[in-house]
Formats: structure tokens, C-alpha cells, sequence
């Protein structure tokens, strides 16, 4: 993607001038204790990471500038018009940028929200490149799912928003309570065994430790691969020897090509959670439930999740659930037919 300096230093002057008398300003303080100048009414606005972009788009869809994933056919139908034919803009990873910038600036963003976590949360990086081209931008600092009903206020607050994301950080903190209040009712030794089965062959997994078993850790912290995270990217490699020394309850399974063949495939038969018929596939349409990227969708996947280890603690209507989940954080209505092509993809 085109990112280099002279591009930038090009079009900042058109933004500049497209932005310029278009709104009243107003002062906001950001999550990292910024003190910022942003249009008194946003109209668009833009996130360049997956965890702001997804988060931005539960929030106002119809004020998405763009997209950092092309979207795929069979999801545009359970998303919001609004962004299903937005241009792709890219984003930042770290200190590197993958932004088509030509693309932002015709966007016209009002704003930019940079997601960061809240020990270094300052991407020089993206400051150095916004400020030449003159667009405000904010910080959204959150590390785990007990910092969402803080986000949701932030972005409600920043996109006027505010009964909206009012709503979804009830619904989030009525959920962390309640798993909550189940789980510690459940003796450890009562807990299941759970292997996270990442890859077409299952054989990539997470330590106990990772950001992409957090509902894992919520559910009872009851992840069998205890180890320390080699990197964010995650994908620890294991053999299938060592999976049946765990002999895990319960597989959570992210690919369907794994979920499909692993209950007729003779080298897994010995798994305690493959003979008991124990093996869930993570729903993923339009947005994954449970991890990558890790977003808002994990409030949802999080009761998903209880329910499939403690049905009988933690019962769960998962289609009623899905559709209030949906309606609400997503902007879109669902059948019941929607529900169970979702669910049981």
C-alpha cells in the first residue's frame, strides 16, 4: 500500500481544506488522558486496527470511513448496509503502517481511534503520520473485556452514541458478572479440561496466558496448554501426542475442516472430549466469537462458551441470546434460520 512521506505531504494539504469549516470543535479527553479537539459532530471516522475497527463499528456503523478486512459475500448479510461496500483503507500494526493513505484521505475522517493497551499505550508511529496529515486522532486504551464498558462510554461520548453504547456496556457487565458469580460457584476440580484446536489439523493451539484464550482464562481458567505466549501472534505449534497426554473435557475448535473430520479420524478417537462428544466449532459469521480478532463479539462468545462447559450452571436460549446480541451490537435482525447457520455453521 501507498504510505510514503511525499504522499503524505502531498495530500495533506487537500484534507486539510476539505476538513476546514465543516464543523464546531469541542475538546474530548481520550482514554490515555489526552486532551483533544475533535469536529463537534463526527460524521465519519476511522480505526486502523481490527479490535478499534470492529468496536467503532458495534458502536455507529453508518459512520465507518472505511474498512481494514475486505469483507467477505457470505457475511454482508448480517451487516449493517452502511459498511458493506466501504472502501479498504489498511491499517498500522505496531510501528509499522499498512495504510493506503491515498484511500484515507478521500474518506475524510474526522477523527482516527487508535486501540492500544494501557501499559504503552502511545503509537509514535501513527502520531507521526496523522498529525502531517492534520486529522485528529484519539486513544481507546483496553487490554481485557473488563475494560469494555469504558470503552463503550468513551466511544459513545466521542461519536454522540451515548444511549447506544449505554446498552452495551450493561450487557457487558451484566455478562462478566454473571459468568462471574458461576464460575466461582465451580470447584476447580470440577471444572472441564480444554484444549483450544487452532489450524486445519487442530495442532495449533495458545498458551494459558494468550489474549486469544481470554474467555478461556473467564471461563475458569480452564486452558490445558500452560505455557507462556512465545509471541502476540500466538499459533503454538503442538503434536498430537501431547493433546492426548492432556486428554482434554472439551476441544473448542476454530476450523471446519478440523471440526468435520476429527470425530471419524482414528487418531483422535482416544481424546476423552472427541469420544464424549465434546467438540464445539467457534461461531464466526459475520465476526468471529472468540478470537481473532479478539473483539466485541467474545461478550456474546464468552455465554456461548459457559454454556458448551457448564450447561447445566450456566443454561443459555443461544437463539434468543444471538438475535438480542445481534440486534443490538451489530445493528442487524435475524430469523431463526439466521441463528442455527450461524451458531451450527
Amino acid at each position: 500500500m501507498k504510505s510514503c512521506l511525499a504522499s503524505i505531504i502531498r495530500l495533506s494539504a487537500l484534507l486539510a481544506l476539505s476538513m476546514a469549516g465543516t464543523s464546531q470543535a469541542r475538546e474530548i479527553t481520550d482514554m490515555a488522558g489526552r486532551t483533544v479537539t475533535v469536529p463537534d459532530v463526527i460524521r465519519k471516522a476511522y480505526a486502523p486496527s481490527p479490535y478499534g475497527s470492529y468496536m467503532m463499528y458495534s458502536v455507529a456503523p453508518e459512520k465507518l470511513a472505511g474498512l481494514m478486512f475486505a469483507l467477505k459475500e457470505e457475511d454482508k448479510p448480517y451487516l449493517h448496509p452502511s459498511v458493506r461496500n466501504l472502501p479498504l483503507i489498511g491499517g498500522f500494526s505496531g510501528e509499522s503502517m499498512q495504510t493506503n493513505i491515498e484511500v484515507l484521505m478521500r474518506a475524510k475522517p474526522d477523527v482516527i481511534v487508535i486501540w492500544a493497551g494501557k501499559a504503552t499505550p502511545f503509537n509514535r508511529k501513527a502520531e507521526e503520520v496523522l498529525k502531517k496529515l492534520n486529522i485528529p486522532f484519539v486513544y481507546a486504551t483496553v487490554d481485557t473485556l473488563d475494560d469494555y464498558p469504558a470503552a463503550y462510554a468513551f466511544f459513545g461520548k466521542l461519536m454522540g452514541k451515548e444511549a447506544k453504547t449505554a446498552k452495551e456496556a450493561e450487557y457487558t457487565r451484566k455478562t462478566l458478572h454473571d459468568v462471574d458469580a458461576v464460575v466461582r460457584k465451580i470447584p476447580t476440580s470440577r471444572r472441564p479440561k480444554v484444549y483450544y484446536a487452532e489450524g486445519v489439523d487442530g495442532l495449533s493451539t495458545e498458551c494459558d496466558d494468550s489474549i486469544h484464550v481470554q474467555l478461556m482464562k473467564l471461563a475458569g481458567d480452564v486452558d490445558v496448554h500452560r505455557c507462556h505466549t512465545s509471541n502476540h501472534k500466538g499459533f503454538e505449534k503442538i503434536s498430537l501426542e501431547q493433546v492426548i497426554m492432556y486428554n482434554p473435557d472439551v476441544i473448542v475448535a476454530q476450523e471446519k475442516v478440523f471440526y468435520d473430520k476429527i470425530k471419524s479420524d482414528p487418531a483422535w478417537r482416544s481424546v476423552k472430549a472427541v469420544r464424549d462428544g465434546r467438540v464445539y466449532l467457534v461461531p464466526r459469521t459475520p465476526f468471529n466469537w472468540f478470537d481473532r480478532p479478539p473483539s466485541f463479539m467474545r461478550i456474546l462468545g464468552l455465554k456461548w462458551l459457559m454454556n458448551c462447559l457448564y450447561p447445566k450452571e450456566f443454561p443459555l436460549d443461544i437463539v434468543k441470546e444471538t438475535k438480542e446480541f445481534y440486534k443490538l451490537f451489530l445493528g442487524v435482525t435475524l430469523s431463526n434460520g439466521d441463528v442455527k447457520k450461524i451458531v451450527y455453521r
